[in-house]
C-alpha cells in the first residue's frame, strides 16, 4: 500500500522533494524556499520565548519541538496555533487518548509524516498499543477508498442519514 501510495504521490507531485521546495532556478539564483529552519530558545524574540514557555509549562517537559520553532518565524500565528492546541486538545468531552487518535488519523490521510510521529508519540504515552495503530490505520485506508469511491461514482445520502 505504502509504494503504490509513494507512486501516486510521486506521479502527482503531492510530496515535493527538497530541491523542489527551493522553487526554479534561473540565471543561476535560488529562488525563495518555503522551508523554514528552527528558531531555537536563546535566539528566539521574548514574545515567542514566552510561547516556548508556556509550551513547556504545559506539556511539562524542558523542551520545545521543531514544530513550534519553525511557526516561531510568525509570532502571531505561533500563539494563534498553540492557543489552539491547547484549547482543543485539552479537557474535554472526548479523551485525551481519542483525540490523539484522531489527530493520527488525519495526518494520516493528510501524509503529514511530521504530525504522525508526534501525535503518535503522544497516543502512545496514553495507551494506544501496537493493535490499536494497525487497526486505526485500517479503518483509515478504508474510510479513503470508500469515500474516492462514493465521490467518484456521486453516491446520494440516503434519506435516512440525513
Amino acid at each position: 500500500m505504502f509504494r503504490r501510495a509513494a507512486a501516486v504521490a510521486s506521479a502527482t507531485g503531492h510530496f515535493m522533494s527538497r530541491a523542489a521546495n527551493e522553487g526554479p532556478q534561473t540565471d543561476g539564483q535560488k529562488h525563495m524556499s518555503v522551508k523554514r529552519e528552527p528558531i531555537e530558545y536563546a535566539d528566539a524574540s521574548l514574545e515567542v520565548r514566552a510561547v516556548y514557555d508556556d509550551i513547556m509549562a504545559t506539556r511539562r517537559t524542558d523542551w520545545v519541538n521543531n514544530f513550534w520553532k519553525v511557526l516561531a518565524h510568525d509570532p502571531p500565528t505561533l500563539r494563534r496555533i498553540w492557543s489552539n492546541i491547547k484549547d482543543v486538545m485539552g479537557p474535554g468531552t472526548l479523551d485525551p487518548l481519542t483525540k490523539e487518535l484522531l489527530y493520527v488519523a488525519v495526518s494520516a490521510s493528510n501524509g503529514c509524516h511530521y504530525c504522525i510521529a508526534s501525535h503518535g508519540a503522544a497516543a502512545r504515552k496514553k495507551g494506544m498499543t501496537e493493535a490499536q495503530y494497525s487497526e486505526l490505520l485500517s479503518i483509515v485506508g478504508l474510510a479513503n477508498e470508500t469515500n474516492r469511491l462514493v465521490t467518484a461514482l456521486g453516491v446520494a445520502v440516503d434519506p435516512a442519514f440525513l
